[in-house]
């Protein structure tokens, strides 16, 4: 069959998908991977094929973001659905509903390469709906390829109980609009499926999802994948000190993760040094030249964690699903600090109860406070254990190759012939 992702124009929403195209492509089957000029690279480079869409001025805020996380605003901001309560859903969701509207540009190329191409089945990113109007238009099977937490049904199941419940329609309904302006020009009415998929694949734990009853989730271990490049000489031999991988995300800033605590990237190196461990620092987005480096830190702008985390003993992190799920998935101890963004909270929550790791308040820790608490993260033995448990029960979830006869069959009975 022929299958056509439909991706954010960003590389951190490309990459999450190159293992299942890898699996789909192996099975036999023909994919075609449709994400913006600036992030056609990351595909190519992976061995698939690339379909560019969306070069349009409209989308170069949009396709920024990619180069610079720090522009959270470009995006709307926080988005985070921290616990199923949640009491700032409501304008959490309006600017849900204005990402939606903002690859609108997208629509007719999208749209385009879908009706001449034909695919029997459209996947698509949680925030890219032309993927599902594509798929609609085109008769393919279509579902959503999620990358993080599913904030997007949360917020929607959310915002049609209160919708239900409100009085003469005190409060009208922010994605009306942006449905009427992706669906009138093909004549389509709107179907909860062009916003939540026929079904969704769901890379994430279990005991991370928020509570959707009305979505079709198929789970699907998640496979690390953060581009490829050289082995260091240095990963090939066991460290003598216990190796900890400090990640700040790839792009940012690094002095400060998140507003209202924390450090200067030179301090944080400065006083996890004093602990007896190896500190290998990536995505710090910063040159060698500009913190003062201690010794036993290896400060790199990139390395795929899928290299450096089976030697690591812990890893300090941000909270964000590529970073928490590639540790997960290598059975490595992690301390975050959680920004308050997509998710960040909610997997940090997930690994405080699995005794998986630990947690700092984002608002109120430093230096010394991280080094602390990562040292005693990495002498306590029941965490280690339970990250392996975490690790083993992750292991048992289907992988992408396991997963396509899945969606082999379920796009048999979704697709629209």
């Amino acid at each position: 069959m022929r299958v056509l992702f439909a991706v954010f124009p960003a590389t951190a929403h490309t990459l999450p998908v190159i293992p299942l195209a890898w699996a789909l492509q192996n099975a036999g089957h023909e994919v075609r991977i449709a994400t913006h000029p600036d992030t056609a690279g990351a595909v190519t480079q992976a061995g698939l094929a690339a379909v560019p869409v969306g070069g349009s001025e409209d989308l170069r805020e949009l396709a920024d973001f990619s180069r610079n996380p720090a522009l959270l605003g470009h995006i709307g901001g926080n988005l985070s659905v921290a616990s199923p309560d949640c009491p700032d859903w409501g304008p959490k969701w309006f600017r849900m509903t204005r990402v939606f509207a903002g690859l609108r540009p997208l629509l007719e190329e999208l749209t385009g390469v879908a009706v001449r191409w034909r695919p029997d089945l459209v996947l698509w990113d949680p925030f890219c709906l032309p993927g599902a109007v594509a798929a609609r238009l085109s008769g393919a099977a279509h579902a959503r390829v999620l990358w993080g937490r599913d904030n997007i049904a949360w917020l929607r199941q959310r915002s049609r109980r209160y919708l239900a419940q409100a009085q003469g329609g005190t409060w009208p309904d922010p994605l009306e609009e942006v449905m009427q302006q992706l669906l009138e020009p093909y004549g389509l009415p709107y179907e909860e499926e062009l916003l939540l998929g026929q079904w969704t694949i769901d890379p994430m734990p279990p005991g991370v999802r928020l509570p959707a009853p009305d979505v079709r989730y198929e789970s699907m271990r998640w496979a690390s994948y953060s581009g490829g490049g050289p082995v260091p000489d240095w990963l090939h031999t066991k460290p003598v000190r216990p190796r900890v991988c400090l990640s700040w995300g790839t792009g940012e800033p690094g002095a400060q993760p998140q507003q209202g605590g924390g450090a200067p990237l030179s301090e944080v190196l400065a006083s996890l040094t004093e602990l007896d461990v190896e500190l290998v620092s990536t995505g710090s987005g910063l040159p060698a030249p500009a913190v003062d480096v201690p010794g036993r830190v290896r400060l790199l702008d990139r390395l795929p964690l899928s290299q450096l985390l089976p030697g690591c003993s812990a890893i300090v992190h941000q909270g964000g699903s590529a970073a928490f799920s590639a540790a997960a998935a290598h059975g490595v101890p992690q301390l975050v600090v959680p920004t308050s963004f997509w998710d960040e909270e909610g997997t940090a929550g997930y690994l405080e109860h699995r005794n998986a790791g630990r947690v700092l308040d984002p608002a109120r820790w430093d230096a010394t406070t991280l080094r602390d608490t990562l040292s005693a993260l990495l002498a306590d033995r029941r965490v280690h254990e339970q990250a392996r448990a975490l690790r083993d029960e992750l292991a048992m979830l289907p992988g992408p190759s396991a997963l396509v006869p899945v969606l082999e069959r379920l796009t048999g009975l979704h697709q629209r012939i």
